[in-house]
């Protein structure tokens, strides 16, 4: 075999395994995600809320990988969506006492911070609040990606 041949077939290789690894990543949260709460979950933890607010796509770090979408509302007891994010691995919920839309901002931010729970669904979730935190003292939500420390998305709610 010719040495242009091995060369060829190695790095052909090396790029299947790198794009299969990449895919690998993003589809293995949407294969482990438990089942997203249905309309009437989410419509009832709505009506305890005191707050609403939207996530969109058009945040400054928000891009075609990372962005959330729908309605968020916040409650003393859970905190829900009704909408989508996009799939990823190890999303964190945080309140913030000021509104953020970059994952520097958050990195400069995350010491004033609280982190609520785990998101688990991209469609539709709920996070329950511990009684130890109250949202009154925060004015957004964040969602961020704890293993890549990539900002996701945000809302302020007040």
């Amino acid at each position: 075999m010719k040495v242009r041949t091995v060369i060829l077939l190695i790095a052909t290789h090396c790029i299947v395994g790198f794009v299969g690894f990449g895919v690998g990543i993003y589809a293995l949260p949407i294969l482990t995600a438990p089942p997203a709460p249905s309309e009437s979950e989410i419509k009832a933890m709505i009506s305890q809320a005191k707050y609403t607010a939207e996530f969109r796509r058009d945040l400054k770090d928000s891009d075609a990988l990372h962005w959330g979408e729908g309605t968020v509302s916040v409650g003393p007891k859970s905190i829900t969506l009704m909408g989508k994010l996009a799939p990823g691995p190890d999303y964190k919920l945080y309140l913030s006492p000021k509104f953020v839309e970059t994952e520097s901002d958050f990195n400069h931010l995350k010491d004033s911070m609280v982190r609520v729970g785990d998101v688990k669904t991209f469609e539709n979730f709920i996070v329950h609040v511990p009684s130890s935190i109250d949202p009154v003292n925060f004015n957004s939500v964040i969602i961020w990606c704890e293993s890549f420390g990539q900002f996701i998305t945000s809302a302020k709610y007040r």
